[in-house]
């Protein structure tokens, strides 16, 4: 019988996938590349920056389960203190959102000679070269891990490969519909203050759970 201890509980893991979601949606350095490289070089492109960006991805989560399931087996306390630090972590990127809202340069990546190899790898070195990604992953994928699992390597490559696979479908549509973002987004640049307010709650609801969580 296969054993799926690795998967989180439900209301673990549909938190999880909502806050992963507004990760993926909100605009940031990844999907102005997405969009950039879409609208010079074509779909064709943008899809394949997607695709280095991804595979960035696999890399810091296979480095952040065998990191961080090293850290838990060494100590539960070190653990423990860095799911607190990663509940700050979220706070202040909540607190960035709204201070300074979701950017969105939608020149990044055009270029008339652009090609899918070369978006490949403007998307997979923003990512690998990105220490907000490496912390990202450091302090996010804690906060749904218990510290007594017996099982927390598996979880953590279940939750950064479902991060990924949630990422890539977002992105996936970002890039289909590219052109049209392009022009809302240059019509109306207010409107994304709406991913920047939700982006915000999710964070802070978040990180709320965690230290609660770590206060009883």
């Amino acid at each position: 019988m296969t054993d799926f201890s690795f998967i989180p509980q439900p209301s673990t893991l549909g938190l999880y996938a909502l806050a992963s979601v507004a990760l993926a949606a909100t605009p940031g350095p990844d999907m102005a590349v997405f969009v950039g490289k879409t609208l010079g070089g074509g779909r064709s492109c943008g899809f394949a920056a997607l695709a280095g960006a991804l595979t960035g991805l696999l890399v810091h989560t296979l480095a952040a389960a065998l990191g961080l399931s090293a850290v838990l087996a060494a100590s539960s306390r070190a653990f423990g203190a860095l799911k607190i630090l990663g509940a700050f972590y979220l706070l202040w990127l909540a607190i960035g959102a709204l201070r300074h809202g979701a950017a969105l340069p939608l020149d990044a990546g055009k270029s008339a000679r652009e090609t899918p190899a070369r978006a490949f790898r403007t998307g997979l070195l923003i990512n690998l070269t990105n220490p907000k990604i490496i912390l990202f992953f450091v302090t996010f994928l804690p906060q749904f891990v218990d510290a007594k699992d017996t099982n927390a390597r598996g979880e953590f490559l279940f939750l950064g490969l479902t991060f990924i696979v949630i990422g890539a479908i977002v992105s996936a549509g970002v890039v289909a519909v590219a052109a049209r973002l392009a022009s809302a987004v240059k019509a109306r640049p207010k409107a994304l203050r709406g991913f920047d307010y939700g982006f915000a709650a999710l964070m802070s609801a978040v990180a709320a759970r965690l230290l609660w969580a770590a206060g009883d």
